[in-house]
């Protein structure tokens, strides 16, 4: 199978590229810049292992990493990069960060997502995966604040069920999935989830994952979220 992840330098995202290598797919591993870590990855593993420079921002960027992909067939999209944003209340906000953090978490994985169907339709799989957050479930929402974070997640989810409808008839699968409060520079060391864990259970989801769950929030663990 062959991936295409953004965010791929670090955190949920780099881990996803060293499980996916070590078990011999090959990966696209997209990233505004790379890491040491990455390049380690890169140098240890040729042949399955691409790191290509993407500001998913940007529609030239974005292009111009589709372009360097090539005309492969891509089997899943993993729609990994993201910010937190300031973590701000109602009266402090600032709403240049929230606009900033809404481009990157939910345009981000738009522009991503359409400049690669040329290449998902050339793959029987066709999977499409958001990284979400459970801070973008409007019924969840009992805490308040975090509103560029909150906000962008919960536009993501929404673009995740148009896209699985509008998609369906080219047999599209579309979900977005909650890594879990996991331990990254984002999530930070308190958090419960290790990055390892966090990783190899979504990719056991992905690997299962049917035409019938697309339009779905899905947690890390296998279960379903409300919108």
């Amino acid at each position: 199978m062959r991936w295409v992840i953004t965010g791929a330098n670090r955190g949920i995202g780099l881990e996803l590229v060293r499980q996916l290598a070590d078990r011999g797919d090959a990966v696209e591993a997209l990233a505004r810049a790379t890491s040491p870590a990455l390049s380690e990855l890169v140098a240890r593993a040729p042949d399955r292992v691409r790191a290509i420079t993407c500001d998913i921002t940007t529609d030239a960027s974005v292009r111009a990493a589709v372009a360097a992909i090539g005309s492969v067939a891509v089997d899943v999209v993993v729609n990994n990069a993201g910010v937190m944003g300031k973590m701000q209340s109602l009266h402090d906000l600032d709403l240049e960060d929230v606009v900033r953090t809404f481009d990157v978490n939910a345009l981000g994985a738009i522009r991503v997502t359409r400049a690669l169907l040329p290449l998902l339709l050339r793959a029987d799989t066709r999977r499409v995966v958001s990284i979400t957050s459970g801070m973008g479930s409007i019924e969840d929402n009992t805490h308040g604040g975090a509103y560029g974070y909150r906000m962008s997640k919960a536009a993501l989810n929404m673009a995740n069920r148009s896209m699985s409808v509008d998609l369906a008839h080219q047999r599209v699968t579309c979900v977005v999935m909650n890594p879990g409060w996991v331990q990254t520079e984002m999530g930070g060391e308190g958090a419960p989830t290790p990055v390892a864990e966090s990783a190899s259970r979504m990719i056991g989801i992905i690997d299962e994952l049917t035409l019938a769950q697309s339009g779905t929030f899905l947690d890390y663990r296998g279960g379903t979220i409300k919108y």
